[in-house]
């Protein structure tokens, strides 16, 4: 493998506010934003700025290169199913602390298994400093969790999960 990069970032929206979510992306030094949502807006206006527009643009102005990566979220039957499993087990969205089996397994199965983790770090150049992003505060509950194990599974690659 060309090594590419040695690190990798995630990063989730909920629980911060405008300033210590681009605050956290400006220390890290972030240079490359990979939205891997499917639906890039969120209701309401608390997290308004997390909204794809209003990211692209502020991105573009700390001069980090904003790309998306759909294919890479979870399918609405996927998130139903654990919509399911947390109604199930009356959890709700908010205090769930890991993700159902169902979810990890399909999310594995739908996206993981064709994915090619160097076919993915070769779009970057070696100094990329790279962030996973989705909604999710905690890294557990999401599925940027598992995109970013099977990258450091893969390629040896270092995760640090931001929490803004």
């Amino acid at each position: 493998m060309n090594e590419i990069i040695n690190k990798l970032y995630t990063i989730g929206v909920y629980g911060s506010t405008e300033d210590s979510f681009f605050d956290a992306l400006i220390q890290n030094k972030i240079t490359v934003f990979c939205d891997i949502r499917a639906r890039r807006g969120l209701r309401g206006k608390k997290y308004a700025y997390a909204n794809s527009m209003y990211l692209q643009q502020k991105l573009a102005q700390l001069n980090i290169t904003y790309r998306h990566f759909k294919g890479l979220s979870p399918s609405i039957e996927l998130r139903d199913e654990q919509a399911r499993h947390d109604k199930e087990n009356k959890i709700a969205r908010r205090d769930r602390q890991v993700l159902g089996n169902v979810f990890t397994d399909g999310y594995r199965q739908d996206v993981l298994d064709d994915f090619d983790v160097f076919q993915f770090l070769h779009e970057f150049k070696a100094d990329d400093n790279i962030v996973l992003f989705c909604v999710e505060k905690e890294p557990t509950v999401c599925h940027r969790s598992l995109l970013a194990q099977k990258i450091s599974d893969v390629a040896t690659v270092m995760i640090e999960h931001i929490i803004p």
